[in-house]
């Protein structure tokens, strides 16, 4: 299928946003999708969610190119999405194909084009049946891609299953474009557990073979190597438009609570702390970590989600707590030295384009290669030696380990604060006009317009 779309037979580009059901995978693609808004206001954008998406989206500013196409509520709530994670994904591959398709035959003007994340694995193979040309929106690094993509290298090199306990400091160095690797720093799933994610996972990436576009959340010069690999790989163009996170948005004024909290607080003296909006550590760990922080003595802005009991009555002096923040307004604002994240994706470019040094604490999946992507190759953030809490880290050594990392006058804080410096100007650089990723989504918008 010609992957350029001709103005002869579509008077107008309808383009079909078709996000993952989740809270980073959803807000990535609509943030593509308000850049391709700021590009071409008349692409016309059908952002295709559950009722109950949609319910969490009407309030949050959209473009008005974009309009929501809905679907019944017939997977399980994203409320308690965190409690059955395998029944969930296992209930968006096997149950949501048969009404999406059913909705895109209705959308009027039929479909230019879709955009669709490969975690939804039925997306592209449906797309071809219909004989509408598709790009894969891939929302996580492009190593991790390459990981998932080249699962079979590891079964043929005797790497899979392996025992992160015996062989987790074993080294691979043959996954294309991705730098030599220990086996614990692939995602989780690899050492064995989670086969029905896993295997699920690995048709999603495979699922890119058949797509006419691959687009990727990620900065060219952060992960050059690796796409390059598909850049070679693929026989369509491989774009990558990161970072997909609302960079380009106006600021408001300093109106709210925090906002003006931190703008009381001196340079570099605040800790923002975000554990994601999904799955988090144990109770038991929770606990330590709020008394470590808390002994640290240093001042913290933390985005804690629900009702915790621990955070209540905490010193305004010292710190604040808020149920949610505009994440990239609080990064970047001077105030904040640190970044204490559950190394998502969208979090990590956040850090990276805000220039903050990261505090890595994954939970799961993609999380553990973004750490080591955050500690090792970039060499802006330092790693507790835990994931998802399954090692209780007592207060003592995150009291120890916050101070350490805020100390922006030691050599290593040096170190790590100049070289983050240089990857936001990387970042700044390729979002603006002549920049990699700018010209990325012209190309884009140029084939599908034409």
């Amino acid at each position: 299928m010609d992957s350029t779309i001709s103005k002869a037979s579509q008077l107008i580009t309808h383009l079909a946003a078709l996000p993952y059901p989740g809270r980073g995978h959803i807000n990535a693609l609509m943030n593509f999708c308000k850049l391709l808004f700021l590009k071409n206001p008349n692409i016309l954008i059908s952002f295709i969610v559950s009722e109950e998406w949609l319910s969490f989206l009407a309030a949050d500013p959209k473009p008005p190119n974009l309009h929501f196409s809905t679907f019944p509520n017939i997977i399980p709530s994203e409320l308690g999405r965190a409690n059955d994670y395998p029944g969930f994904f296992r209930s968006v591959n096997t149950i949501l194909e048969s009404p999406i398709h059913t909705l895109l035959t209705h959308l009027n003007p039929p479909p230019s084009i879709i955009v669709a994340d490969p975690f939804l694995s039925w997306a592209v193979p449906l797309a071809n049946r219909l004989n509408i040309p598709v790009a894969s929106f891939w929302p996580m690094s492009v190593t991790v891609l390459s990981c998932y993509y080249h699962f079979n290298l590891l079964e043929e090199n005797g790497h899979f299953p392996a025992n992160l306990s015996e062989r987790g400091e074993e080294i691979v160095d043959y996954i294309p474009g991705v730098s030599h690797t220990r086996l614990a720093d692939f995602p989780t799933f690899f050492s064995g557990d989670g086969h029905e994610i896993r295997d699920l996972t690995f048709e999603a990436a495979r699922s890119i073979d058949k797509a006419q576009f691959l687009i990727s959340t990620s900065v060219y010069e952060l992960e050059p190597s690796v796409v390059d690999v598909f850049k070679l790989k693929c026989p369509f163009p491989v774009y990558t438009i990161g970072p997909c996170t609302p960079y380009f948005e106006t600021p408001n004024g300093c109106t709210d609570e925090y906002l003006q909290w931190l703008d009381s607080q001196t340079d570099c003296s605040v800790l923002y702390i975000s554990h994601g909006s999904f799955l988090s550590v144990s109770s038991a760990q929770m606990d330590e970590i709020v008394a470590g922080v808390e002994a640290s003595g240093v001042r913290f802005l933390w985005v804690a989600r629900g009702n915790d009991s621990r955070l209540k009555g905490v010193d305004r002096e010292m710190g604040m707590v808020v149920r949610w923040c505009d994440q990239l307004k609080v990064l970047c604002h001077s105030a904040v030295g640190g970044f204490w994240t559950h190394c998502g994706w969208n979090s990590t470019m956040e850090g990276v384009f805000a220039g903050v040094p990261m505090l890595t604490w994954p939970i799961f999946l993609d999380q553990v290669p973004n750490r080591k992507k955050i500690v090792e190759d970039w060499k802006v953030g330092v790693r507790v030696n835990a994931v998802g809490g399954n090692d209780l880290v007592r207060r003592e050594e995150i009291a120890k380990l916050v101070k350490r990392f805020m100390n922006s006058e030691s050599v290593e804080g040096r170190k790590m604060r100049n070289r983050v410096s240089e990857l936001k100007d990387i970042c700044r650089r390729a979002v603006v006009e002549g920049g990699s990723s700018h010209s990325n989504m012209d190309a884009f918008i140029g084939r599908i317009t034409i």
